[in-house]
């Protein structure tokens, strides 16, 4: 009895929540949107009925004879979708317009865009394959990121992702599916896909989950040939159907049916899961109760087409259960196949109607009631946001993968002591990551043709940065390392220190035998230009690294492995909207800067804006003189002049309080032995910083050195060679006399105070703190700041005679000298 009653409660629980399924089609003007689908199936005819299980391909880079040819398609056989490949954005709007004022019923229109339309359309926005996006922690990102393709896939008039991928993929030689995936882990391809599907389907776009009943555990691509699922009833439900499990809980709009041989859910091993009722009726709609519209893959990919002729495949693929045909082959033939079908009474019109009652609710939630032309205007402009670029940081920062780091040598923290070298390996560009390691320290790039001499050169180092970088022009590109380079990267090892840095898929440390002398190893799993600068700022914790390796490396690392590194603040870079800025507000600059250019105000600048501790804008213009022989870049060297006191004095002066040499309330003739018997004496620190010491603003030292007849440089107190007697250098070949400086010290003690006590800029006082730090330290000043601020700040362009460390060409003319370099 007992028996009896706990089946009964589980059979009503099972069939309630199956009937609890969400209907993905539902508007909020449900009234509606039954009137317009009841109303326009009541007038279709059968000849429309079977157009609407048809979506033919369509190219926008084609010429008009394909564009001619597909019209003709959807006037004689009333098709009812497009699905569209490589073109342009602009293109493929045009073309749009064009098919849908053709057809009789608006045509729902598909696009394969799993990291974007990038993935069809040029000049697109391209986001990063899955494999790094499964990686990420935060769900919210994915949903953002879903939000966004919705977004661009609604402004081109698209109404059907072929994403997600929700491919478990377990087996690292697949050759289809690989990058494609979230990884290897059901669950978290499953949480994934639920995260992207909200998001896209947020904007009115059909989310389709792909390749049902899962291809991620395949050695074969289903475009060349029917691959194997071999697997038990119990793996494939815990593995390969987990995802759709999860999805079938939401409002997932579709799914796409794979080409697979099954032999666990297909008994006829040469019937591809397109054609089985068993997989698609019996599996799909019936026992997973999945209501939204079922696509086939595309059945021109030899998975499928080797099966039959292709008419026969067509009408076995509807037999199957199947809504819409993708990509079918002799279409004519085909029509006519399942027109007999229908008439014959194998297709009833009730199955007919199952099929086009889904398509038309799709249509109508999409929003394709009434179908409103798409604007060109601007669309390249809208599908390339800066809101696209703002995301991709952050989903890049978020799934970068620390998974080795033994003796924390990751973040660099120590910018003094570590001398960094960079090897390259791989056959791709590393251009962005050189330039923004060199933003944080001098990092010098190693490049030999024979391993002894990469092993010599890299001996004055002490760490040993060594990127690999692989294509990113597509998820499929081959990623394994050449054997030179693993012998390479295990030898350089052996001798120093080393962080790795994989800007590949993960899948490429495979080929690493062991990582045992390998201290750090960090995964950037593409090579894009992001990629390289989110990456190079997280090596010297700028950013922090957050993600999570989605598929295991056997023996080294399991899925899931991931550290979360030390933030150590330094500036960062990245886009005004990620510190609640404008670019467009910030562009404003450049209209400025060419103006101080025209007006000649200045040949040159460079403007650099950081809020929050992220640098937003840095740019330069200009040339460095009105010659406009040498233009002006970021890296050029400019005199800071004023600032200097702030910092190069400053710090200084800081650091001697700290250590409690003195306060802001000591007299300054305390630390400046030769203001005792002045009228400054009872001046204190604090006053004279703040310069309200009544310390006058300056003094013209330099009048007493020039010639009283020709106001140049006098012989009296500079020699063209330095000496023991004249060795300050003041410009080329000129020096000036080295007991000159007590003359400007005794100048600033003997200099009155002025008579009132107001704000007044004076820069005296900080001349004679020169002396003290050097005496105190037993150090040049130029030294003390870079060996105390700059350098473990790694301000590696701050700091005095710049042209001791820097080439003249670099550096920047401050001012038009005609006493001293004339």
């Amino acid at each position: 009895m007992n028996t009896k009653i706990l089946s009964f409660f589980f059979i009503f629980i099972v069939t309630f929540v199956n009937a609890q399924r969400p209907e993905p089609f539902v508007k909020m003007d449900n009234y509606g949107q039954q009137v317009w689908v009841d109303s326009t199936l009541k007038a279709m005819t059968i000849d429309e009925k079977i157009g609407q299980l048809f979506m033919i391909q369509a190219y926008s880079n084609r010429d008009a004879k394909h564009q001619a040819e597909v019209a003709k398609l959807i006037k004689e056989y009333k098709v009812g979708g497009l699905v569209f490949f490589q073109g342009t954005p602009k293109k493929q709007a045009e073309m749009t317009n064009f098919f849908q004022e053709v057809s009789d019923l608006p045509l729902l229109i598909a696009f394969d865009g799993e990291w974007g339309l990038d993935m069809r359309l040029d000049n697109t926005y391209r986001f990063p394959w899955n494999m790094a996006l499964g990686a990420i922690q935060d769900e919210r990102l994915i949903e953002d990121f879903g939000v966004l393709v919705g977004k661009h896939h609604k402004r081109l008039g698209i109404h059907v992702n072929f994403a997600p991928v929700v491919d478990v993929n377990i087996n690292p030689n697949n050759p289809i599916i690989g990058n494609r995936s979230f990884g290897e882990s059901p669950q978290n391809v499953a949480s994934k896909a639920i995260a992207f599907t909200k998001g896209i389907q947020n904007q009115y776009v059909l989310a389709n989950a792909k390749h049902f009943p899962g291809h991620g555990d395949t050695d074969t691509d289903s475009h060349l040939a029917l691959p194997t699922i071999p697997f038990s009833p119990q793996r494939l439900d815990s593995v390969e159907l987990y995802p759709y499990k999860e999805l079938f809980k939401t409002d997932l709009a579709s799914v796409m049916v794979a080409h697979l041989s099954v032999p666990e859910l297909e008994p006829n091993t040469d019937l591809p899961s397109s054609l089985s009722k068993n997989i698609v009726t019996d599996l799909l709609k019936n026992k997973m109760k999945f209501k939204g519209l079922i696509f086939t893959d595309a059945l021109n990919m030899k998975g499928a087409a080797n099966f039959s002729s292709s008419a026969e495949i067509n009408l076995e693929v509807i037999k199957a259960g199947n809504d819409i045909l993708l990509m079918p082959e002799d279409i004519p033939g085909s029509f006519v196949k399942l027109k007999q079908a229908v008439a014959d009474g194998i297709i009833t019109e009730a199955r007919l109607d199952e099929s086009v009652l889904k398509i038309l609710k799709a249509k109508y939630w999409a929003g394709l009631r009434n179908f409103i032309p798409i604007k060109t205007q601007n669309i390249q402009e809208d599908l390339n946001g800066v809101d696209a670029e703002a995301l991709h940081y952050k989903l890049v920062e978020h799934s970068t993968t620390l998974l080795k780091n033994e003796e924390q040598l990751f973040p660099i923290k120590d910018l003094v002591a570590t001398k960094i070298a960079y090897v390259k390996l791989g056959d791709d560009d590393n251009t962005t990551f050189i330039n923004r390691l060199n933003d944080y320290a001098q990092v010098d790039v190693i490049t030999g043709k024979r391993l002894d001499e990469i092993i010599e050169k890299l001996k004055p180092y002490n760490l040993v940065i060594i990127g690999y970088h692989k294509s990113n022009a597509g998820p499929w590109r081959r990623f394994k390392f050449k054997d030179q380079e693993l012998v390479w990267l295990q030898e350089i090892a052996r001798n120093k220190p080393v962080i790795l840095d994989i800007f590949a898929s993960a899948y490429s440390l495979l080929d690493v035998k062991t990582f045992t002398n390998i201290e750090s190893v960090l995964v950037s799993y593409q090579n894009s230009v992001i990629a390289q600068d989110v990456s190079a700022q997280q090596i010297f914790g700028a950013l922090t690294t957050k993600g999570r390796l989605p598929v295991s490396i056997p023996n080294e690392f399991s899925e899931g492995t991931g550290f979360d590194s030390a933030n150590l603040y330094r500036l960062s870079y990245g886009l005004p909207e990620q510190v609640g800025m404008s670019s467009e507000k910030l562009e404003r600059i450049d209209s400025l800067a060419k103006k101080i250019i025209k007006t000649k105000m200045a040949p040159g600048l460079q403007v650099l804006v950081a809020r929050k501790g992220k640098v937003v804008y840095r740019k330069s213009f200009g040339y460095h003189t009105g010659k406009k022989t040498t233009k002006v870049q970021n890296n050029h060297l400019y005199d800071l002049a004023s600032i200097t006191k702030i910092l190069g004095a400053l710090p200084l002066i800081m650091k001697a309080e700290e250590e409690g040499k003195y306060t802001l309330e000591t007299p300054i003739a305390d630390i400046f032995p030769i203001l005792k018997n002045t009228d400054k004496k009872g001046i204190t620190v604090k006053e004279a910083l703040s310069h309200f010491a009544r310390i006058k603003a300056w003094i013209p030292y330099y009048l007493k050195t020039l010639d009283s007849v020709t106001q140049k440089p006098s012989r009296e107190y500079y020699r063209n060679k330095p000496s023991k007697k004249f060795s300050i250098l003041v410009a080329k070949n000129l020096y000036l006399r080295t007991d000159y400086k007590d003359s400007m010290y005794q100048a600033i003690a003997d200099s009155p105070l002025l008579t009132k006590r107001r704000y007044k800029y004076s820069g005296l006082v900080f001349y004679l703190y020169k002396d003290y730090f050097e005496k105190t330290y037993n150090q040049s000043m130029d030294e003390l700041n870079d060996s105390f601020f700059y350098k473990p700040l790694g301000a590696n362009t701050l700091g005095y005679k710049p042209l001791d460390h820097f080439s003249k060409r670099i550096i920047v003319p401050t001012e038009r000298d005609l006493y001293f370099r004339n």
